[in-house]
């Protein structure tokens, strides 16, 4: 795994941000790791505070589409006569 996994914030808008994509396949993995069972409560509560910031990264990156989109529709209305 990347530098990322080890617990530091990931900023949606660096430069080295994790793209939805890869946010989203790396929350996969913990989610299934998880599921599978077997590892310590350490590791367990390691996996689960990395799958909670994945899944704020990927709700980031959603809000800024649905933004973007919400701005687009607008701009399209208010060019219509």
């Amino acid at each position: 795994m990347s530098d990322a996994t080890q617990g530091e914030a990931v900023q949606v808008t660096g430069a080295d941000e994790l793209s939805y994509e890869a946010a989203r396949d790396e929350l996969i993995e913990v989610v299934r790791k998880l599921e599978a069972g077997g590892a310590s409560l350490a590791e367990s509560m390691r996996l689960w505070e990395r799958g909670e910031k994945l899944a704020d990264i990927c709700q980031r990156w959603l809000d800024g589409a649905r933004a973007k989109v919400d701005q687009a529709r607008k701009a399209s209305q208010e060019a219509q006569p």
